[in-house]
């Protein structure tokens, strides 16, 4: 678990400030150790950076002033093999393979036996050499053998190729310019606008999909020209022309087996969880479990125990959040494992709010928790952390899908919406929901952004006509049942948002989240199971519900879902300090002309339902997102 960044410049040899500043902006992401390698005319080195450990000081040179065409910079955070011999940017024996890697691979010990039968030799006990020797055996075609969380660069001097991807469901991010001049990629976007060839601008077609989905959709981001890779996905660079193809190395199942039960559902499930969480717990350091107090974290938390006795998990506490404390504490004692809850002060949230938004690289719709759960890990000396998110897009969690079935029928009549002649927040509602006519659309509401017609509103038509608001480039299958909707949450819900700001929020603090119910595995069965196992219109997460009935407590089992988010509409309503912050940030914002005044007034002074605070809330952190990223 690390950052990663570099470049290729096509055409002229560039200063090495690049790559020190790249390294420099995500240092966050890997406090034990840097290392960097440059390729100039032909030949490769390898260099020790200000924060790398004496030892890989004592065996390469300080990077100083120095030309190049290529650089790798790397920020190591050591979970798997502590040593010097799991130092990135690893290079083989005959120094023609390089690789920088981001991430765990789950199954690397079952990979290495597999090599080792074939003849090859390990340094190290980590998972970077493996995945390395893994190309050497097989070439791109071993990322689909990678069980786990990656974003990765592979330099093949040999074949003269520059390769990067990102695990199939996007758990570790992975961004990317490219222009004439050349390709500058890293873990984080802050890197990437280090690099010279890159210049600040912002992309509104990023910014619309943002505020009507809560987060930008792979591929494109929020600034122009800087694209997210997406997930299972490789991009590979011919060194000797500059020419660039991306390949999908995996795609989601979509055919069902209709003869599995849910007696065997049920059955498999447990068992490749169990197979999961006994993988995910492996590591040199100690693993933790962050239980909010539902079904998801606590079923690891409960299968966790038998697979390593002193398992420790705590649960963060916030305001309204009573009930999923009671019910963390409840578990814990259930299954006789030492916990502990990070109460989470009024303060704390309005003292730390500028600098942790500002952390995210686009705007957002939330006040996100998982900053202050990373910070208490690194305060109590942790690196690892068990999470229960993925669980949702998995088995069907999140409420609105209990909508499906309704919006199946409703949109039968979307023909109405042109004779809707009346005026009025209720007719524009109305409106809104037959205007669904795609799975698309029906998933695009239930994110709870903003509507399209509310962003054609705020945005100034100026601005507003060069948006290409046709978004059918996004749409999936369309499949018209729950296999429709469970493609779009898995895509966009899960890997555009949820791992991606669980990664940033994470790695503020150099700390690993891990997501046992993101397995291959795992998710290839549930995408085959037949549609009436995982999802009824009645229950969210029924299969997921049977699978726990045998480990978690009766309370936990009944507690209905609720978001993992600080309540944003009660600081806005209640907290003088957080009103004007906004009221300071959106003064701010209308003079930058991006936006309607009058509109923005309109919302700020019609404050009602929870929908519209959200609507705000992505207009402040726009104006914290540009002031952090834009000089004037």
């Amino acid at each position: 678990m690390c950052g990663i960044c570099g470049y290729y410049s096509f055409h002229q040899h560039i200063s090495s400030k690049n790559i020190l500043e790249m390294n420099h902006a995500i240092q966050h992401r890997g406090p034990d150790d840097e290392g960097f390698w440059m390729y100039e005319n032909g030949k490769g080195k390898s260099f020790s950076g200000k924060a790398s450990t004496p030892e890989i000081k004592e065996q390469f040179p300080l990077l100083g002033e120095e030309m190049s065409d290529i650089a790798l910079g790397f920020r190591r955070l050591s979970i798997v093999d502590l040593s010097e011999r799991g130092h990135q940017p690893m290079l083989s024996e005959n120094e023609q393979i390089l690789i920088t890697f981001n991430g765990e691979i789950y199954n690397f010990r079952k990979l290495r036996e597999e090599l080792q039968i074939l003849g090859y030799s390990f340094k190290s006990s980590s998972d970077t050499e493996v995945i390395m020797k893994a190309y050497q055996e097989w070439g791109s075609a071993m990322l689909v053998k990678l069980d786990g969380m990656f974003a990765l660069c592979i330099i093949d001097l040999n074949l003269q190729k520059l390769i990067l991807a990102r695990d199939r469901v996007g758990m570790k991010p992975l961004f990317y310019h490219q222009n004439k001049q050349g390709l500058v990629w890293a873990s984080e976007i802050k890197a990437v606008l280090q690099h010279e060839f890159v210049q600040p601008a912002i992309n509104w077609n990023g910014v619309y999909t943002n505020f009507l989905f809560q987060t930008t959709l792979a591929p494109e981001t929020c600034f122009q020209n800087i694209f997210s890779l997406e997930p299972a996905s490789s991009m590979t660079v011919d060194l000797k022309d500059n020419s660039i193809t991306k390949e999908k190395f995996w795609t989601l199942p979509l055919n069902t087996d209709e003869n599995i039960t849910e007696m065997e559902a049920v059955k498999k499930v447990d068992a490749l969880l169990s197979e999961s969480i006994s993988e995910q717990l492996y590591a040199d350091v100690p693993v933790t479990v962050m239980m909010s107090g539902g079904i998801d974290s606590t079923l690891i938390a409960s299968k966790s125990k038998s697979f390593n006795k002193d398992i420790y998990t705590y649960t963060v506490s916030y305001k309204f959040s009573e009930e999923e404390v009671k019910n963390a504490l409840v578990a814990a004692k259930h299954f006789g494992v030492a916990h502990d809850v990070k109460k989470v002060t009024d303060e704390e949230i309005l003292e730390q709010l500028k600098e942790n938004i500002q952390h995210f690289e686009e705007p957002y719709s939330s006040l996100e928790v998982l900053i202050n759960a990373a910070k208490y890990a690194h305060d109590k000396g942790l690196k690892v952390v068990l999470s229960g998110n993925g669980a949702d897009e998995l088995f069907g969690g999140y409420s609105h899908t209990l909508k499906l079935n309704k919006w199946l029928l409703m949109r039968n009549f979307n023909f109405i919406t042109p004779f809707i002649v009346t005026k009025g927040a209720f007719s524009d509602k109305v409106k809104n929901y037959f205007s669904q006519n795609f799975m698309f659309d029906f998933f695009r509401q239930s994110q709870t952004g903003m509507r399209p017609v509310e962003a054609q509103e705020i945005i100034r038509p100026e601005i507003y006509k060069n948006i290409s608001t046709n978004l059918s480039g996004y749409h999936l299958s369309e499949s018209k049942d729950y296999s429709g909707y469970f493609e779009y949450d898995m895509k966009y819900s899960l890997s555009s948002h949820h791992v991606f700001r669980d990664d940033l929020s994470a790695m503020k603090y150099g700390i690993e989240f891990r997501y046992p119910y993101l397995s291959n595995s795992l998710i290839d069965y549930v995408a085959l199971l037949p549609e009436n196992i995982r999802f009824t219109g009645k229950l969210n997460k029924p299969l997921l519900r049977k699978t726990a009935e045998k480990y978690l407590p009766e309370e936990i089992l009944k507690m209905p879902k609720r978001g993992f988010s600080f309540p944003l509409n009660y600081y806005l309503k209640n907290e003088q300090k957080m009103r004007d912050f906004v009221i300071e940030n959106l003064e701010s914002l209308k003079k930058r002309n991006f936006f309607k005044a009058e509109v923005i007034d309109e919302w700020w002074n019609g404050l009602g339902k929870d929908y519209d605070f959200v609507k705000i809330w992505q207009l402040v952190t726009f104006e914290l997102w540009y002031q952090k990223y834009f000089k004037e």
